[in-house]
C-alpha cells in the first residue's frame, strides 16, 4: 500500500490550454479520497495523470516514496477502474478477471485463487462462466472492479464508475465500494461528479472547479466551512441559497439586514 503526493502538478495542453493548475495534494496510506467538482473541472485529467494516461506537464507525482512522472502505466502498480467498464465482450468473467494477470505471467494456480478471493468478495462467483452481454449494469461494474482487486495494486484510481447505472442501482453500489473499501483497506482515489457521492464515500474530498482546487477538507469540514461561494453553492442537497444583505453590529449582536427585514445572528459555539 502507499502514500500518493503530488506537487505542484500541472497539465498544458498542446493548444496552450491548461487543464489542471498547481495541483498539491498529499495523500496518506489507506485514505479514500474523492475529487468531486462540475464537468470539465479537471478532476479526471488529475486522475489520468495519476493513472498515467496524460502525460504531466509541470510538477511531481510520488507514488510509494518513488517519482512516477516517467513510469509507464503498467509499472506504476495501481489499478484503474473506468465509468465504461471497459470488458473484453468474447471473453467471460472469469477470464476477464484473470486477462491482467496473465499478461504478467503469474503461474494458474495464483491467478485461480486470486479471482475467485475476488469475486466472493464481490458476490459474483455465479457469474464467472458468463459472458459481459448475460449480466447487468451493476454486475458488470463488479466485474470491472473485480479485474482491479486481483491484481493486488498499491492505489485504487476510480473515474466515475457508477454514473452510468440508474438511481436505485448506484445507492446499491455505493454501499458496495464503502464494504470493500472495510475489506481490501487500500488507498482510493476515486472521482465523481456527484456531490452525494463524494460527501458520503470520502475521508476527503477535493473540490475542483476550472482546474484550479477550490478546497480540501473531510465531508463535515466543507459542509460546514466552505472556502468560498462555489463551494457553499456546490455541497450540501438541496443547495445553500445566497442573498445580499448588509451585516451590522448593534447593543453588542451581529445582525444582517436583508431589504426591510432584520435577522440577528447566532455566534458559533
Amino acid at each position: 500500500m502507499a502514500t500518493v503526493s503530488l506537487k505542484n502538478v500541472k497539465k498544458i495542453y498542446d493548444n496552450k490550454v491548461t487543464a489542471v493548475h498547481d495541483f498539491n495534494l498529499e495523500i496518506a496510506d489507506k485514505e479514500f479520497i474523492v475529487l468531486v467538482g462540475p464537468s470539465g473541472c479537471g478532476k479526471s485529467t488529475t486522475l489520468r495523470m495519476i493513472a498515467g494516461l496524460e502525460d504531466i506537464s509541470e510538477g511531481d507525482l510520488v507514488i510509494g516514496g518513488k517519482r512516477m512522472n516517467d513510469v509507464e502505466p503498467k509499472d506504476r502498480d495501481i489499478a484503474m477502474v473506468f465509468q465504461s467498464y471497459a470488458l473484453y465482450p468474447h471473453m467471460t468473467v472469469y477470464e476477464n478477471m484473470a486477462f491482467a494477470l496473465k499478461l504478467r505471467k503469474v503461474p494458474k494456480e495464483e491467478i485461480d485463487k486470486k479471482v475467485r478471493e475476488a469475486a466472493e468478495i464481490l458476490d459474483i462467483t455465479q457469474y464467472l462462466d458468463r459472458k459481459p452481454k448475460a449480466l447487468s449494469g451493476g454486475q458488470r461494474q463488479r466485474v470491472a472492479i473485480g479485474r482491479a482487486i486481483v491484481r493486488d495494486p498499491q492505489v485504487f484510481l476510480m473515474d466515475e464508475p457508477l454514473s452510468n447505472l440508474d438511481a436505485k442501482l448506484r445507492n446499491q453500489m455505493r454501499a458496495e465500494i464503502i464494504k470493500l473499501r472495510q475489506r481490501i483497506n487500500t488507498t482510493f482515489i476515486y472521482v465523481t461528479h456527484d456531490q452525494t457521492e463524494a460527501m458520503t464515500l470520502g475521508d476527503r474530498i477535493v473540490i475542483m472547479k476550472d482546474g484550479f482546487i477550490q478546497q480540501i477538507g473531510t465531508p463535515q469540514e466543507v459542509f460546514d466551512q466552505p472556502a468560498n461561494l462555489f463551494v457553499a453553492g456546490f455541497i450540501g442537497s438541496p443547495q445553500m441559497n445566497f442573498f445580499d444583505g448588509e451585516l451590522e453590529k448593534k447593543d453588542g449582536k451581529y445582525q444582517l439586514k436583508v431589504g426591510e427585514a432584520t435577522v440577528v445572528l447566532a455566534a458559533r459555539p
